[in-house]
């Protein structure tokens, strides 16, 4: 709500940050959202800044040959999904000697990758393995006046970010992992779902305890 009132992204000064300046321009790559924490399931922002010197711009998609567009690539470890990149609009510039208009973006401008961790990084069902993920931030921009083109860069940043426990309901599956524990039985509900899904399909019982039995297996191994 507050991002929304003001039009523009707030990033909190105690988020996991990374920063590069150079030519005059400055980047900075910020986890927003959970305070700086990743969970199983929930989308968090990778909020990439462009702070840009006055008359120059980067370019969005599409750009004719010889220029190059501005992309943001997140890779982290296993079990780290990425969505694509949400961007603010771009403005138009006409270039009149090739009689085409390119989309850019100048000042201060926050490009978006929104991501999130499943099992295989955090799960409800063991203990979470490492406290800290390292987040690598690739950057690749060309900046621009309306005369003349900087070579283009790739600049990548690093953070480090929390792995956080999930919230779950008192199941034996669940419990015992160091999880946010919810303080009601969750039995009951359970084997009523399992029952409703069996009955349609009967092998996702068989699929379930299978599933069950190998992150057992896995939360084992990695003890």
């Amino acid at each position: 709500l507050i991002d929304a009132a003001l039009g523009r992204i707030t990033i909190d000064e105690t988020a996991p940050q990374a920063e590069s300046s150079d030519d005059g321009i400055r980047i900075t790559a910020a986890l927003h959202g959970g305070n700086g924490s990743l969970r199983q399931g929930i989308v968090r922002q990778l909020v990439t800044t462009f702070e840009l010197p006055e008359g120059l711009h980067i370019y969005g998609e599409p750009v004719p040959q010889g220029l190059t567009a501005t992309v943001i690539s997140v890779a982290g470890p296993e079990g780290l999904v990425t969505l694509p990149m949400q961007a603010p609009p771009t403005a138009p510039l006409r270039l009149q000697a090739m009689n085409i208009d390119l989309n850019v973006w100048s000042g201060t401008v926050s490009l978006v990758t929104p991501l999130y961790p499943v099992g295989e990084l955090v799960s409800e069902c063991r203990p979470i393995d490492e406290r800290e993920v390292e987040l690598s931030v690739q950057v690749t921009f060309q900046a621009c006046t309306d005369e003349t083109c900087l070579l283009p860069q790739t600049r990548t940043l690093t953070l480090r970010v929390t792995l956080d426990e999930v919230d779950v309901p008192n199941l034996p599956i669940h419990t015992g992992h160091g999880q946010h524990e919810g303080n009601y039985d969750s039995t009951p509900a359970m084997k009523r779902l399992i029952w409703r899904k069996t009955r349609k399909n009967p092998l996702r019982l068989m699929q379930f305890i299978w599933n069950r039995k190998r992150m057992e297996r896995r939360s084992k191994r990695e003890s």
